[in-house]
């Protein structure tokens, strides 16, 4: 069910957030140059009721139609809705234009599907165009005689319920369903889904309007933030806070804050109590915004702030903060100390989905194979981009050919060969990119799978997956090249050391069997600190920078198993593979690694056993 309304509602937004700019160029002009403005200019407001009453219903329902229909469903889908316009032009008809557009599409759709193979050579282009002028005019009757009408009957109904709440102090409450909604996934749904169309028609009456603040207010979000950043517990966690509050409260990207409520469901009241204390205050001012904040930044949101308004805005989104933050201090004290990457295996395990990361069918034979990385949110607009953005300048240096790009999750190109995705999105990923590798995470800033998937992809290595119900991913059986790896390069049954000591013991030990020379272990060591090189499964595979390839004297590799395990940051690695390889030589060895890894119980065995010789045989 959830999976449903998802799509539902992103159906909806898919139709909005495409045209916000168009939006926001309303909300700019209404700002400055009505009666009212900063600068009140005739001639430049006149602009404002046309782009409201016929510019941005017939760029929604031209986009309804072509998610439809394709481009002929997006010229249907223009006309269709002009019926609707016509028919009261009073009023913003966007909830029609959401109708009349997929409505559209999907005629032309079906009348293409109909006469598809049945065409007159020759006859194409007039058939064609007649077809979509005919369907288009029909449709557009439609809307001016039924579909107007009952759009604003609606929209008259919300509206008026909307009053009531502001009229009564209602309207506070709505904070019960926004805020679970958007840690849902459901956040851009129920903004330019249900908020904006009511928002657009009472900012046509009244200037501005409350409901374009519910959704997008920072604060309840840099509440929970802040908390996490000054009492969480977990390093981990607490380092990674002050990046997501600059992503999220300057950024405008939401989405970063809600696998830290996620991790403890507990912390949700804070989000929820600082959205009641901020629309509180919004409706008890009369504050309101003349157009969309998207997305939700300070910035935008002061931006399309009315200037009488700015000082009781700022008000009320420090005091939606300061009541989050108040709220959620406690709770995060009282956590226990739980791990960002905890949380999100427990929330992985209450999605029903695979810990870490999830692979969907598909064959990367190597790293090389692999070409495009889409990161892929609800919108396509926000953490996508930003987790992109992110992991292509970390990759740029060493992987130049990688292209890394975002999208919505329902869009997913063809082409794509890794799709990372957040986990409560990873059923709609799969349908969207069967054919893709699928890594699901939890937080773009701070996740480990990403971690993996940089050292597996610059390293040279194939994405390596935990088996699991959909797991088809195959690495090739190369077998490792000779004295690649030998007796007098494992050592068995260590004592637990730090990480660095662990590192420097396989560089010293590199050196030691002429595979490297000293300046190497002091590669290894900055390598580590760049990010790092623990993979899973209780394996590390630490190795030199790129720029310390010019002293590797030929591959090789070591191998020390520590059977109480080494901390590599919230990991332990009992096992700790250390590497140097010449040219592609030791992509065959971690190939032949990543074969050892998918057999449970051989790993197991290769944790505890005291049998060099049966080691020998499993790298070899």
């Amino acid at each position: 069910m959830k999976d449903k309304v998802q799509r539902f509602g992103k159906f909806l937004s898919g139709m909005v957030m495409p045209n916000i700019g168009a939006l926001i160029a309303f909300g700019f002009l209404a700002a400055l140059f009505i009666d009212t403005g900063w600068i009140p200019n005739k001639g430049f407001s006149s602009m404002v009721g046309p782009m409201l009453t016929y510019l941005i219903p017939v760029l929604i329902a031209s986009t309804g139609g072509r998610m439809i229909g394709g481009d002929r469903g997006r010229v249907v889908g223009a006309i269709a809705v002009i019926g609707a316009i016509m028919s009261n032009t009073d009023i913003t008809m966007l909830m029609a234009a959401m109708v009349m557009g997929p409505l559209a599409g999907f005629c032309i759709k079906k009348f293409d599907e109909a006469i598809e193979g049945r065409m007159p050579a020759g006859f194409e282009m007039l058939i064609n165009n007649f077809s979509a002028g005919l369907i288009g005019m029909l449709l557009a009757m439609l809307g001016y005689v039924l579909i107007g009408p009952i759009m604003s009957g609606i929209l008259s109904i919300l509206s008026g319920g909307v009053n009531i709440l502001v009229d009564k102090g209602l309207l506070p409450l709505v904070a019960v369903f926004i805020e679970p909604a958007k840690v849902l996934f459901l956040n851009n749904a129920i903004n330019h889904g249900v908020f904006t169309p009511i928002a657009t028609a009472q900012v046509t009456e009244f200037g501005k309007s409350i409901m374009y603040m519910l959704e997008p207010n920072p604060g309840p979000g840099l509440g929970v933030l802040l908390a996490y950043m000054f009492f969480c517990k977990d390093k981990t966690t607490r380092d990674s806070a002050p990046g997501a509050v600059i992503i999220h409260f300057l950024g405008g990207i939401h989405e970063i804050y809600f696998p830290y409520i996620l991790m403890n469901p507990a912390v949700l009241i804070a989000p929820i109590l600082g959205s009641v204390a901020g629309i509180f205050w919004f409706n008890m001012t009369g504050c309101g915004l003349v157009g969309p904040a998207s997305p939700g930044s300070i910035f935008a949101y002061m931006m399309m702030t009315p200037g009488t308004d700015m000082i009781k805005v700022l008000a009320g989104v420090a005091l939606s903060a300061g009541v989050s933050f108040a709220v959620a201090s406690p709770l995060v004290k009282m956590a226990g100390g739980k791990s960002l990457e905890e949380a999100q295996n427990e929330m992985a395990d209450m999605k029903a989905k695979a810990k870490g990361q999830t692979v969907v069918p598909g064959t990367i034979e190597k790293a090389s194979a692999v070409k495009k990385i889409v990161f892929a949110c609800d919108a396509g607009m926000g953490s996508s981009a930003m987790g992109a953005t992110k992991f292509r300048n970390r990759v740029k240096g060493n992987r130049p050919d990688l292209t890394v790009i975002n999208t919505s999750v329902d869009n997913i190109p063809a082409d794509c060969d890794i799709a990372v995705v957040q986990t409560t999105l990873a059923e709609r990923a799969k349908k969207s990119a069967p054919q893709a590798q699928l890594i699901t995470i939890g937080n773009f800033l701070a996740d480990p799978a990403l971690d993996a998937l940089y050292v597996q992809l610059t390293t040279g290595d194939a994405p390596a997956a935990p088996v699991g119900e959909n797991t088809e991913i195959t690495i090739p059986d190369v077998p490792i090249k000779k004295q690649v790896i030998i007796a007098e390069g494992i050592k068995l049954g260590c004592s637990p050391v730090s990480k660095e000591e662990a590192i420097q013991a396989a560089g010293e030990r590199l050196e030691a069997l002429g595979y490297v020379d000293g300046t190497y272990v002091t590669a290894m060591q900055e390598r580590e600190k760049l990010v790092s090189t623990y993979i899973g499964m209780g394996v590390a595979i630490p190795h030199g920078t790129t720029q310390a390839k010019g002293t590797v004297k030929k591959t090789g590799i070591v191998f020390f198993q520590y059977p109480e395990g080494v901390d590599f940051g919230a990991e332990k690695a009992q096992l700790v593979f250390g590497i140097a390889g010449i040219g592609d030589e030791h992509l065959d060895l971690l190939s032949k690694l990543c074969t050892l890894l998918e057999d449970p119980a051989r790993l197991e065995t290769l944790k505890t056993t005291d049998d060099v010789d049966w080691v020998l045989e499993q790298l070899s």
